[in-house]
């Protein structure tokens, strides 16, 4: 969301990072727009109604699209490289902003006369203008293969009627397109905008404040304190670390260049090869976005999809994302034990109680958001409550922090693109929502795959797999979250899939291009810090982190891995898989506690009975056990002998 660094929002390992271009007359600008959005937020969140102001709720959508997305057109340039904020930018914006507070004030209007059905000359010409701005600005910020896809999809409507087979559906004309774009609620301000302005803005809010505040540092230095001196203990504190504030930031990309930038040179110097300690950064990031409580902003767009609490989705996605850190985990370890590699040294690791002092507030704020999350489901509310909490501590220790008023001001700009970009974003996201149902091609595509397929299982989970990580090497996992979410969960829904596992299945999915090449940003920002070649780190973090791939097969197979079904079988499907990872870790890195070094038979005899093991059924479980305990006997008594003749 946000860095605690001045990086260029241009450098093309970082794309949210903070941009160059606010600066003056810009940044005041992004401050003051900033400054309303968050008091028109926090007024419709609270309900307070102050000024006897109360929009509706669309136009609270339109308001928030207008002030946010006429920020992007500042913050994001036309060209890539310009670093300057041109005149027609200055045009952009305040046509966005005008336009929306010229919907905004209409908003109950367009409600009931059905403006997207049939409407005015005038507020037609709003809808086309309303377009083509949120195409532009989708094309600023995403790839250039999302905006190709973006105006393919959102021109549907105008050749539905042409199309073969499935692909046919309702056509329009394109007044009656950009109506239905602009004036319904399955477009523009359709589900996933209305998840970013009753939900994210306020998480958003929090992880800003938190890495302007000082929280990667804190947390850089808790894991370093914890597990520092343990053997390998710098990919430990890596892990842990990029763990916690991943979950919090949700940027895989960004992670990496905010804790990455301690953790691979530390990594490096204790002995870790170069494309390894890369390798583990980027996977440690990426998988911060899998970590409950906050996963991002598709997790909270996965519960308005499923209409099913937050805490509901939070809880199905604990225990994978606990087994792929703790493949991690082990991976480094017995890495570590390989390589003979140490722990750091005592004056390298901060005292755990100090450190704890000096931060406690940042653990207090994960607790709180936690409780106020799990507990009280206060989706909306909680982050803003416990950002006020961050703030509050942050002015009192000023001094100590640097914390001033530039600091905040900057905090508060940094807040305003962070948002704006992920408004600009799903504005252009929308458009491809809206045209998919305006024309019910996205119903009838589910079912038609589902007619294809023949109601194969497997067949539909490669379809699944494959479309989600060629979708995820040119969107943000959110956007192919959301895409997929509306075309292909409808028909793992509709072949018997848990829909929580169907869903969160698509969402892995996506996650995985940010470590597989060639893509793969998150292995190449960690590349670029490593000073390894990006393809090797890239293939090394894909071996390190094939959990990735593994676990939404397993949860949609088992769907006790995602805490659905008798407690007795979670408990069993917990205990089997977490003998996978740590004899597929064992396998993966050649060696095992007690056992030392491994033979390639006995690294063999592991990889299979671990992906035994992962399969739920007895039989193949018992199997994998067997096999495993065969491979261990027999390489244990090889330990022996080989042990023996040394002596002699």
């Amino acid at each position: 969301m946000s860095s605690e660094t001045d990086r260029s929002v241009d450098s093309p390992a970082d794309p949210e990072a903070r941009s160059k271009r606010l600066t003056g007359a810009p940044f005041w600008a992004a401050f003051a727009m900033t400054v309303v959005a968050l008091f028109i937020t926090v007024n419709q969140m609270f309900n307070l109604g102050l000024g006897g102001f109360r929009p509706v709720s669309t136009g609270y959508y339109y308001l928030i699209i207008g002030l946010f997305g006429g920020l992007g057109f500042l913050a994001f340039p036309a060209r890539k490289g310009e670093t300057r904020v041109r005149w027609y930018d200055w045009l952009l914006t305040a046509a966005w902003l005008g336009s929306s507070i010229w919907l905004a004030s209409r908003a109950q209007q367009i409600i009931d006369r059905g403006w997207n059905l049939e409407a005015p000359l005038e507020a037609t010409l709003v809808a086309g203008l309303y377009v083509a701005l949120a195409l532009e600005a989708l094309r600023r910020i995403g790839e250039f293969i999302l905006f190709a896809f973006c105006i393919v999809f959102a021109a549907y409507p105008l050749y539905a009627g042409s199309m073969p087979g499935f692909l046919w559906g309702v056509q329009l004309d394109l007044a009656q397109t950009v109506t239905e774009h602009v004036y319904g609620l399955e477009s523009i301000i359709g589900i996933p905008m209305q998840v970013v302005s009753d939900t994210l803005i306020g998480f958003i809010v929090f992880g800003v404040v938190l890495a302007n505040t000082g929280g990667s540092s804190f947390f850089m230095n808790f894991a370093s304190a914890l597990m520092g001196r343990t053997r390998g203990g710098p990919a430990k504190v890596a892990i842990v670390s990029s763990g916690l504030f991943g979950m919090l930031s949700g940027s895989p990309t960004s992670n990496v260049l905010t804790t990455g930038t301690l953790t691979i040179p530390t990594m490096k110097r204790s002995g870790y090869d170069p494309a390894y300690a890369g390798a583990v950064e980027a996977c440690a990031s990426t998988g911060g976005c899998l970590m409950p409580p906050v996963m991002g902003a598709a997790a909270f767009i996965m519960a308005s999809f499923l209409n099913v609490p937050y805490a509901e989705v939070v809880t199905a996605a604990f225990l994978p994302a606990v087994l792929f850190y703790l493949a991690l985990m082990l991976q480094t370890d017995l890495y570590a034990a390989r390589k003979g590699l140490l722990g750091m040294t005592g004056d390298q690791v901060p005292r755990l109680f100090a450190t704890f002092v000096e931060g406690w507030y940042y653990i207090m704020a994960l607790v709180g958001l936690t409780l106020l999350l799990l507990m009280w489901r206060m989706e909306g509310e909680a982050p803003f409550w416990i950002s006020l909490f961050l703030l509050s501590v942050a002015v009192l220790r000023r001094k100590a922090i640097g914390f001033d008023f530039r600091a905040f001001c900057q905090l508060v700009v940094d807040t305003g693109q962070a948002v704006a970009q992920l408004v600009c974003l799903i504005a252009g996201i929308g458009l491809i929502i809206g045209a998919m149902s305006i024309t019910g091609v996205a119903n009838s595509f589910s079912r038609e795959l589902v007619q294809y397929a023949g109601g194969n299982l497997a067949l539909l989970l490669a379809a699944g797999a494959v479309t989600s990580f060629v979708l995820g090497m040119g969107m943000t996992a959110s956007a192919c979250y959301i895409f997929l979410a509306i075309v292909l969960a409808p028909a793992l829904v509709q072949v018997g899939i848990d829909p929580m596992a169907a869903h969160l299945y698509i969402f892995y999915w996506g996650m995985v291009s940010f470590i597989t090449p060639p893509v793969a940003l998150a292995a190449i920002a960690a590349a670029s810090i490593a000073k390894a070649d990006a393809m090797k780190v890239g293939f090394k973090a894909l071996r390190i982190g094939c959990l990735l791939l593994l676990l939404p097969v397993l949860f949609v197979l088992q769907p006790a891995l995602i805490l659905k079904g008798e407690l007795s079988l979670v408990i069993q499907s917990a205990a089997t898989a977490t003998m996978a990872v740590i004899l597929l870790s064992a396998a993966f890195e050649g060696y095992l506690w007690r056992l030392g070094r491994l033979p390639v038979w006995a690294r063999l005899g592991f990889g299979i009975g671990g992906l035994m093991l992962f399969v739920p059924e007895g039989m193949t479980d018992l199997m994998g056990l067997l096999l495993a305990v065969a491979a261990g006997i027999a390489a244990l008594v090889g330990k022996r002998l080989t042990e023996g003749k040394v002596i002699r």
